[in-house]
């Protein structure tokens, strides 16, 4: 092993207080210790962090981290300072007069880690800055946002190559939990990473149970998840601000501590609502989707999308918000055709250009066939990343209950033909009407009462032409026009299907399925009842502690560290810093009052 590596491991243990490194991290902070270039690619909850936070207290200088949100930033920075680590920010929410007192923090040496947002690298005086500083490694988090090929595209984030130029010789690591092949050969050639050495973990996040379905009217679905989830966090998120704030109303009348979130909300109340949901042990934010990028919450238990997201990347980098600690989560999508329809209609307004709005209209239908996938979630999801051979994982909706599938071939021609009568001109659900036979009074003046078509489809449930309809998306046998309020019209491939000449073979959905059940916190069930009274008073002091400070409690410990002090019952300092995540830092600030708890309660 060589020195640098024996001085990373020493750093992992005295400052965070672990054994060992997790996948991949030894091979990214040896690589950047090297001088070289790195794009890490690691699922959330991984440890992506450490790989630059080793590096830049073993380092000179100061290491800059690009990072994404503002409203995160004193998170991070209160994180590390809890590990006696000294980190500061910039950004233009400072007031001068802290701005001024970073910027002496950084000239004297005191901070080792600058946070900094991509937006601000646009500012003259930011080249000047960083050139006066011994900048001696560069992390740029969140790095999918450098891609006009990823999920979430940033202008700002595509100026990042200037580092090059600025910081000559510098190393530099991109790290991302979400990233296709197409994005990382961008990734790589926007930032002008130097023959980087690009380290790709397991997209697998096996303690996360996925389920997908079809939107029915009302709440039930939704109640139903939420009844056997009383008492654990989690977050909810809609596509647009006004059902964001009337799913966080209902959600309180019916008892629930939900809040809504959204870039039209007041700056203040947004903070406040991200420091309680950090703090609390149970709590929903109901949100769109400028919620939840970095947020460090190892305990949250469920994600639920209550529209369709825009990509297989959006929805990956969303549910893997849940479960962070490792214990089991649960992920639930609702969507339904409008979803498509709307999310189309943003497209088409967007100022970006023609490739990249075909690219975000293949990455929609990449997921929409995955929503309508028979077969195990977890196998597809994971091809998306290139992460192919995994077995079918038991903890997915479809391996639980697989769905019949059905030759529905007969039943689309009648849906195609209702299609081409009525013109081409109408949504799903007037021509379902009219194929069910419906009597309203638009079919009746536009005098489709009267085709051939109307009332042939009556024996057929709603849900099944539905779920038929987005089948045809998927297949592309049908487009959804955005431009004409979701018309459905016909693509040239129809023409097989019509003749004869070929088959479709559709899930069968029929029947409502239940809601996914609760999965107890593994973490619970590993508590025996005589273990109950140490657990609890270890949580409650954590929590006076976090309070004290204005931070979240996992701040200070997670529930994995107090767990294992339960179990082993440490009686002295030497003892307590033997478990994992009790760095020296953490001993010096805490080691009395969590050694003083274990003794209380040995004592009743």
């Amino acid at each position: 092993m060589s020195a640098n590596n024996d001085a990373a491991l020493a750093c992992l243990r005295e400052v965070f207080g672990y054994e060992h490194f997790r996948p991949l991290q030894a091979e990214a902070i040896a690589q950047v210790m090297q001088g070289g270039d790195a794009l890490l690619l690691m699922p959330t909850g991984g440890g992506k962090s450490l790989c630059y936070q080793v590096p830049a207290l073993l380092l000179p200088g100061v290491t800059l981290v690009v990072s994404p949100l503002i409203a995160l930033m004193q998170d991070q920075v209160d994180a590390l300072a809890q590990l006696g680590v000294g980190a500061g920010f910039l950004n233009s929410m400072q007031t001068d007069k802290e701005q001024a007192a970073t910027l002496h923090a950084l000239r004297t040496g005191s901070i080792k880690l600058l946070y900094l947002a991509p937006e601000r690298l646009s500012a003259p005086s930011t080249r000047s800055l960083l050139q006066s500083l011994h900048v001696s490694l560069v992390a740029i988090d969140e790095a999918h946002c450098v891609s006009q090929w990823g999920h979430d595209f940033r202008p700002d984030y595509r100026n990042l190559g200037v580092l090059t130029g600025w910081l000559p010789g510098v190393p530099r690591i991109a790290l991302t939990a979400t990233a296709t092949r197409q994005t990382r050969q961008d990734i790589v050639v926007a930032l002008d990473l130097a023959a980087p050495r690009v380290l790709v973990g397991s997209f697998d996040r096996p303690n996360i149970h996925y389920t997908v379905s079809g939107k029915r009217p009302g709440n039930t679905q939704l109640t139903g998840f939420l009844a056997q989830r009383v008492k654990q966090c989690g977050i909810i998120y809609c596509l647009s601000r006004k059902k964001v704030e009337a799913t966080a109303e209902n959600l309180r009348g019916l008892g629930f501590n939900a809040r809504p979130y959204h870039a039209g909300l007041d700056r203040e109340l947004r903070m406040r609502t991200q420091r309680e949901f950090l703090a609390a042990d149970a709590m929903i934010v109901v949100a769109t989707i400028a919620f939840g990028m970095g947020i460090d919450k190892p305990d949250v238990r469920f994600v639920v999308h209550l529209d369709l997201p825009k990509s297989v990347e959006a929805y990956y980098q969303e549910t893997g918000r849940a479960g962070r600690d490792g214990e089991p989560a649960s992920a639930m999508m609702l969507y339904g055709l409008q979803d498509v329809v709307r999310l189309q209609q943003m497209m088409a307004q967007s100022s970006a250009d023609d490739d990249y709005k075909r690219i975000e209209q293949d990455k929609l239908n990449a997921l929409l066939g995955w929503c309508e996938s028979a077969q195990c979630r977890r196998q597809p999801l994971l091809a998306y990343f290139d992460d192919v051979g995994a077995e079918p994982c038991g903890n997915c909706d479809n391996c639980e209950l697989p769905p019949e599938t059905w030759d529905a071939t007969q039943d689309a021609q009648k849906l195609l033909s209702c299609i081409y009568r009525t013109g081409q001109r109408f949504g799903a659900a007037y021509v379902i009407d009219v194929l069910r036979g419906s009597q309203q009074s638009r079919i009746v003046d536009n005098g489709h009462d009267s085709l051939s078509v109307f009332g042939i489809g009556a024996d057929t449930d709603v849900r099944v032409w539905r779920s038929l309809v987005r089948r045809l998306l998927v297949e592309g046998y049908l487009f959804a026009d955005p431009e004409r309020y979701g018309a459905l019209t016909m693509r040239a491939s129809c023409k097989l299907l019509l003749r004869g000449q070929t088959t479709l073979f559709a899930r069968k959905d029929l029947q409502a399925r239940a809601a996914p059940r609760r999965r107890p916190s593994a973490v619970d069930s590993r508590i025996a009842p005589h273990e109950r009274d140490l657990w609890d008073a270890l949580r409650a002091r954590r929590t006076a502690l976090a309070q004290r400070q204005g931070i979240a409690p996992f701040m200070i410990f997670h529930d994995a560290t107090l767990l294992e002090i339960v179990k082993q019952r440490p009686q002295s300092e030497a003892q307590l810093l033997e478990i994992s995540g009790v760095g020296q830092s953490k001993l010096d600030r805490y080691g009395d009052d969590i050694l003083s708890v274990v003794r209380s309660c040995a004592a009743d």
